[in-house]
């Protein structure tokens, strides 16, 4: 009796393999993982077959290519294809993705966001769909930084999903172009984000923690000995991908140490 062909992948089903490629940890890519078995249940595709997808995107991901490990190879010009088309337009891949899942799991784009889209609700015409394109891509701009980071803060190793941000280096609104660049996003604890955002710290080119002058003047304190003192010249632990070095230099030349002293 002969073999029936196996049935071609789709666009959405590559589209949606690789959003999963990106908020999942390589070494985490097997057909055991219960986001590859989620996946292959929406999709109606084996966990191993998803496996393979994931391996395939890593195969043309520059970063497992430099390391040597290059995933595994013959995934066809569409893995190509769908990862050059994210790097040219990153926004319009995420959302499309993220779009392609919620209908995957029988929702709407809005009811499935609707804990950071609620106050939306006034906002009309391309106002608004501006507005849940960029929402939405920041969250999923975070899944890729926590994973990133194994889901720990790169100064404290905190591992509580819930007091953990994607800190971006260059911020959302300077820099369009990069910002869903996992290399402009480290993982930090809410008040190493907030020291990072307002300049009070910084990261130089060998990734230690250096401090403004503003928050040097509080040296004496309780709160500086307790939450500060420990980390100065600290490095930040290491992640998969690490911060690109001109992102850095953006932010030690444009917003690190040029915060007003009456922020702290």
């Amino acid at each position: 009796m002969p073999q029936s062909k196996p049935i071609l992948w789709t666009r959405d089903e590559f589209i949606l393999a690789f959003n999963l490629y990106l908020t999942i940890e390589y070494k985490k890519i097997n057909d055991q993982n219960p986001d590859v078995i989620r996946l292959a249940n929406l999709i109606n595709r084996s966990p191993g077959s998803i496996s393979i997808r994931l391996a395939n995107f890593a195969s043309v991901d520059p970063y497992h290519q430099q390391r040597g490990a290059g995933g595994l190879q013959n995934g066809g010009n569409k893995i190509q294809s769908i990862w050059d088309e994210f790097y040219n337009d990153r926004e319009k891949l995420l959302f499309e993705s993220e779009e392609i899942l919620a209908q995957k799991e029988s929702t709407s784009i809005e009811n499935k966001y609707k804990n950071i889209l609620f106050d939306l609700k006034d906002l009309k015409g391309e106002t608004v769909i501006r507005e849940i394109k960029a929402r939405v891509n920041q969250c999923v701009f975070r899944k890729m930084v926590l994973t990133n980071y194994s889901s720990k803060c790169a100064i404290t190793g905190i591992d509580i999903p819930e007091l953990l941000f994607a800190s971006h280096i260059i911020p959302w609104s300077e820099n369009e172009n990069e910002r869903l660049n996992i290399e402009n996003g480290i993982c930090f604890s809410a008040l190493y984000d907030k020291a990072f955002d307002k300049g009070l710290i910084g990261i130089n080119k060998n990734h230690e923690i250096i401090f403004s002058d503003a928050l040097k003047k509080k040296k004496e304190t309780e709160f500086f000995n307790r939450y500060f003192s420990s980390i100065e010249n600290q490095k930040i632990v290491s992640a998969q991908i690490t911060p690109r070095k001109e992102f850095l230099e953006y932010h030690l030349d444009t917003i690190f140490n040029k915060q007003k002293s009456h922020y702290i």
